[in-house]
């Protein structure tokens, strides 16, 4: 059976590798050179399941309006009118109930914490090595406000069985010695103890050689131009390469598109509730490794990641809903070096960081899209939506999918995958 990957970003790579154990016979294309360009280059580098939330929570429109006067805002709308900005907008505002907010992060919990389970056994499988480290996220915080809001998720983590520490001040410091510079500036924090960390790209290179290993072909710098069908099927997929215009045709189709999941899709009838979010992230070269954290920290009040790599250190955050603008905002930089500083601020040389902006497709409720895409088009499957989270929920993603086009039974619920709830 022949399996057509559109993407080769750590969720379009994933998904090739458990295609192939299946015995798919698997092709994977993309526009870029090679893979994990894109979204999956440089972010923030978290394996977090105990962190996993979606955006919109019950607190988020009030903050919203707070953070338009704020100067270094984690969010940030440049309205552009458009039906689908406010579609997508009105339900992403739908979903900041209570009820909702606790019902999207059990469901992106129980994914994500059966995805680093997947990582863990594909791990000790194969033996890549992505400088992870498996020291657990800190969620620090600064204001009782912050405090207090924390017992909404202490309630799903306790309900979904997750592992978590509620730390003081001096907990804090313990967990991340580093921080004994800024204890005074933090009330206190969460440490999630089963979250990892790893360079997402280079996870995502080194996968995709043994996923070729496996016999799965990568076709790079190959542009898609559009998706031909005939009455209830994908027949192909016309595209671009160096040597012209070719069509690709395949039993099944996998869209992993990312941002750009949505654009192609619209072929198909399907409107996508997927919305590119932009965020940022800074790659600081490590010059003090006592000063540095030893795993990730979250500053709650910023919504910025500080991760640490081997002889690097990732900082990133923020998101912006300005769609698929690409551009590199010096403010988002001096937003990234102010909170890296205002924690380590011994760490690194930011000077010599590299800054890097990547879109997040993210779904109005957080949880990302797996599954058929419609019953209209029985060849088509998806695999796309995950926001912040991407790296995150990418092997149980990979596995959930390749475990319903084999027609077998996954290992977690995924009905509410699906983009079927959206309908």
């Amino acid at each position: 059976m022949r399996v057509l990957v559109l993407g080769s970003g750590v969720i379009g790579v994933t998904s090739a590798y458990y295609l192939a154990l299946k015995g798919f016979e698997v092709t994977v294309i993309d526009r870029q050179p090679a893979v994990a360009l894109e979204t999956s280059f440089a972010n923030a580098g978290q394996i977090s399941p105990g962190y996993s939330a979606p955006w919109a929570s019950p607190d988020v429109p009030l903050k919203a309006l707070k953070w338009l006067f704020q100067r270094h805002a984690p969010l940030s709308l440049k309205p552009d009118f458009t039906r689908w900005q406010c579609q997508w907008i009105a339900q992403f505002l739908s979903n900041c109930s209570f009820e909702r907010y606790e019902l999207n992060k059990s469901r992106m919990v129980r994914l994500a914490e059966y995805s680093r389970d997947c990582l863990r056994r594909l791990r000790a499988e194969t033996g890549l090595h992505y400088e992870q480290r498996s020291q657990g996220t800190l969620q620090v915080f600064r204001t009782k406000k912050q405090l207090a809001a924390e017992a909404k998720d202490i309630a799903v983590l306790e309900r979904m069985g997750v592992p978590f520490e509620h730390l003081d001040a001096a907990g804090c410091v313990r967990i991340e010695p580093a921080l004994i510079h800024v204890q005074d500036a933090l009330l206190g924090g969460l440490y999630l103890p089963g979250d990892e960390t790893g360079d997402c790209q280079l996870f995502t290179t080194q996968l995709a050689a043994k996923a070729q290993a496996l016999g799965v072909k990568f076709r790079q710098e190959t542009q898609i131009h559009r998706l031909l069908t005939q009455q209830s099927q994908l027949l192909g997929v016309e595209v671009q390469t160096a040597s012209g215009v070719e069509v690709l045709q395949a039993d099944h189709y996998v869209v992993a598109l990312g941002s750009y999941s949505r654009q192609l899709s619209q072929a198909l009838g399907l409107n996508l509730p997927v919305y590119p979010v932009k965020g940022y992230s800074l790659t600081v070269p490590l010059i003090n490794a006592a000063a540095a954290p030893v795993s990730t920290v979250m500053d709650e009040t910023y919504k910025v990641a500080i991760t640490r790599f081997d002889q690097r250190i990732r900082v990133g955050g923020m998101a912006e809903l300005h769609g698929f603008d690409l551009s590199l905002n010096p403010s988002r930089r001096a937003t990234l070096e102010f909170v890296f500083n205002g924690l380590f601020p011994y760490a690194g040389d930011v000077a010599q960081a590299q800054f890097w902006t990547g879109l997040r497709p993210m779904t109005p409720d957080g949880t990302p899209l797996i599954g058929q895409a419609s019953a209209a088009y029985p060849n088509v499957w998806l695999n796309t939506g995950h926001g912040t989270l991407g790296w995150t929920m990418a092997c149980g993603s990979g596995q959930v999918l390749a475990d319903l086009m084999a027609q077998e039974t996954p290992a977690i619920e995924t009905q509410d995958l699906q983009l079927s709830r959206y309908l």
